[in-house]
């Protein structure tokens, strides 16, 4: 029977249920992660704390204490791999605000739920992406982290789908490149890697900071900002990456890409 962890206990899935009144249902007031327990540790888990931590201190939330360090954090989600019998999980903690009230917040305690399912690396190249015509990056406060924007990439998934792409590629309102539809993205020029600012909207994923130090260890000159689409299809290789897997972009639009670099697809 599959478990899960609500506000640290233990539980069958089957079992369970939300009480109203409930933040996160009603206003959406909280944050998620997607997290991969492999290997016996917890991917990233200290990068994974540390978005957290921003993201509570925006959204003007505590952490609770099986969440409150990065070995706390990796102790607690590794519990619940270990109750599900999987030696690969991917993991989504969903944390909300606790407490009724209407807009304005009556705690800053923070809820959560812990959910796990088997994880099956997928680092197949992309065959076919274009750009999205519907929906658009928005940069706020909040675009940084999972949760407050999901919309975005459900209307992008929905896009996807509809076009029969393999991979769709979000903009901002400007026309500045900011992110694929759940992945960070990243090209290559003559030497030099490329990838969108926070400023574009995108989430400051934790595998996106991961191969920017990877690039910057190799000694390779990498470049944040804001960029137009014409400098993505000018580019000699492009990729994508998230927490579950960097994959190669072998075509967007018209344009046909080389194999990236190999640092990036190493780890």
């Amino acid at each position: 029977m599959k478990q899960l962890l609500y506000n640290g206990r233990l539980q069958a899935t089957e079992e369970f249920g939300l009480t109203l009144p409930n933040r996160g249902l009603a206003f959406g007031d909280g944050f998620f992660e997607t997290l991969v327990f492999t290997a016996g540790r917890l991917r990233l888990a200290a990068e994974h704390y540390a978005r957290m931590q921003q993201a509570a201190a925006a959204l003007y939330l505590t952490l609770p204490a099986a969440l409150a360090t990065a070995e706390a954090l990796e102790t607690t989600l590794a519990a619940l791999a270990q109750a599900n019998a999987l030696p690969d999980a991917r993991l989504r903690l969903q944390l909300w605000r606790g407490g009724g009230g209407r807009y304005t917040p009556l705690t800053d305690a923070a809820e959560w739920l812990a959910t796990a399912e088997p994880f099956v690396a997928d680092d197949s190249p992309i065959a076919k992406a274009d750009f999205a015509l519907e929906t658009h990056s928005i940069y706020s406060p909040l675009s940084f982290c999972k949760g407050p924007q999901a919309w975005l990439y459900v209307r992008a998934a929905h896009e996807r789908q509809q076009r029969g792409l393999d991979e769709i590629i979000l903009c901002d309102a400007h026309g500045h490149v900011a992110e694929a539809g759940a992945a960070a993205i990243f090209w290559e020029k003559d030497g030099v890697l490329f990838t969108p600012s926070l400023e574009s909207g995108c989430v400051a994923g934790v595998r996106r900071a991961q191969v920017m130090r990877a690039a910057r260890a190799a000694g390779m000159d990498c470049r944040e900002g804001l960029f137009e689409k014409k400098e993505l299809l000018a580019a000699d290789a492009a990729f994508t990456a998230n927490i579950a897997a960097v994959r190669t972009l072998q075509r967007v639009k018209n344009t046909l890409f080389n194999a990236p670099n190999t640092v990036f697809t190493a780890f």
